[in-house]
């Protein structure tokens, strides 16, 4: 019944200042952990998320970004290789690249919602004796239905990838090298930007628990947003 990173990460402001005592440093760790795809998915054991589902959306992950960079791929980006002989010319992918990563990573957003089933375990773990079988056959209801929703969602996704990539690279062979080395630029900037952005919110976090004097109740909640849109 102890906490793991997600619940801790998760208290209420009154709970936090009682509970939480970690550093900045283990703070940073602890978002890693649990929001990092490459960590979250073969790394990290202590939450309570299928490990299956997890790795199915590490690799789904890597669909989208294969997808959204073929897409990007239009008639202007076709004349610049062929006046450029095929060359590849980083410098001019750089935003397409960019604009891919972002669509990929609202899309993994959504997926999340439904494929992890963390919060509706901890609301079973924490429900009190008296409610814990209703809401135990609740959860697990949304639990079913999320998993089956999942998989339905990222099999239709998964055959219109197919469908467009496959016609894409049957018409364009010459420009198949191009987008695969956008995309896996495209997704190794998705796995580090994280890195970077894991770093902000924990300095309003710990600004707020760390002075007990005074109610910053205010800036613990904005701490929470960000760490939620990250």
């Amino acid at each position: 019944m102890s906490y793991n990173n997600f619940e801790i990460n998760d208290l209420s402001y009154d709970k936090a200042i009682e509970l939480d005592k970690r550093t900045y440093l283990q703070y940073y760790i602890s978002l890693i952990m649990t929001k990092h795809l490459l960590i979250f998915s073969f790394i990290y054991n202590d939450d309570y998320n299928s490990r299956l589902i997890k790795i199915n959306l590490f690799f789904f992950t890597f669909g989208i970004n294969y997808t959204v960079n073929g897409l990007f791929f239009n008639d202007s980006s076709m004349h610049k290789l062929y006046v450029e002989e095929g060359k590849y010319n980083f410098t001019y992918q750089i935003p397409k690249i960019i604009y891919s990563t972002i669509i990929s990573s609202v899309l993994l957003t959504i997926l999340k919602f439904l494929a992890l089933s963390e919060k509706n375990i901890i609301k079973i773990k924490r429900a009190e004796k008296e409610v814990l079988d209703k809401v135990y056959k609740k959860e697990t209801k949304v639990i079913k239905l999320k998993f089956i929703l999942f998989f339905i969602i990222i099999i239709i996704f998964l055959f219109l990838f197919w469908y467009y990539i496959g016609c894409f690279c049957a018409v364009y062979e010459n420009t198949q090298i191009h987008l695969l080395s956008d995309s896996l630029i495209s997704f190794a900037i998705s796995l580090f930007y994280p890195l970077v952005i894991y770093l902000i919110p924990g300095i309003f976090r710990l600004c707020s628990l760390n002075n007990k004097e005074k109610d910053r109740k205010r800036l613990y909640n904005f701490s929470k947003i960000i760490q939620l849109i990250i």
